[in-house]
């Protein structure tokens, strides 16, 4: 029950960034949220070097990822996070609705560490709107994920009696973009928002 996303950023080294950084940010899979990997595998693809288009577009989340995540802990949560995390060891985020959740199913909570919010920092400001690159600020990341899998489709067929009845027969496809709000320590590491 985790999604993890995983973003490279290409660096400026112009702007003293290095080759690239890498963000992770991970939050709880609901249930129909994408179609089970059974049924995937069952559904054979025609045609699989065609781009597709997303048949759905799925609105804009806005997730303020408020809390740490532990590399080295991380994979009592998923043992994905140890292949897919791995160069985003201090930059894995999540949000604490979602650390309610994953300790209530028996999760080590000392792999979880609040960051800084604005209430608690009161000349925190977005990264955007902040001057000094040395200072911390509230960090802007947005993604689309142009086509995932979401549902499945039902045809309907008739059979000699005239009964109709519907079957699994194809793939519904989704495209939905995401934007994470999260701290960091200096503007220096949220270089890109200043461009949005």
């Amino acid at each position: 029950e985790v999604k993890i996303f995983r973003a490279l950023i290409l660096g400026e080294l112009e702007r003293g960034q290095s080759q690239f950084q890498a963000l992770c940010f991970i939050t709880r899979l609901h249930r129909n949220e994408i179609i089970p990997s059974e049924s995937m595998a069952k559904l054979r693809q025609k045609n699989p070097r065609t781009v597709r288009q997303a048949e759905e577009v799925r609105g804009l989340e806005h997730l303020s990822m408020d809390v740490a995540v532990n590399f080295s802990k991380g994979a009592q949560l998923s043992s994905h996070i140890h292949n897919v995390c791995a160069e985003a060891k201090e930059a894995i985020y999540t949000r604490e609705e979602d650390v309610k959740f994953w300790l209530e199913k028996g999760v080590d909570g000392s792999m979880f560490e609040v960051l800084p919010q604005a209430s608690d920092l009161p000349d925190l400001q977005r990264c955007k709107l902040c001057a000094d690159r040395w200072k911390p600020c509230i960090c802007s990341y947005s993604l689309s994920i142009e086509w995932y899998p979401c549902m499945l489709k039902y045809c309907k067929s008739r059979d000699a009696g005239g009964k109709v009845s519907s079957y699994k027969c194809g793939i519904r496809s989704c495209q939905k973009g995401y934007t994470f709000d999260y701290y960091v320590p200096q503007k220096q590491l949220c270089l890109w928002d200043e461009e949005a």
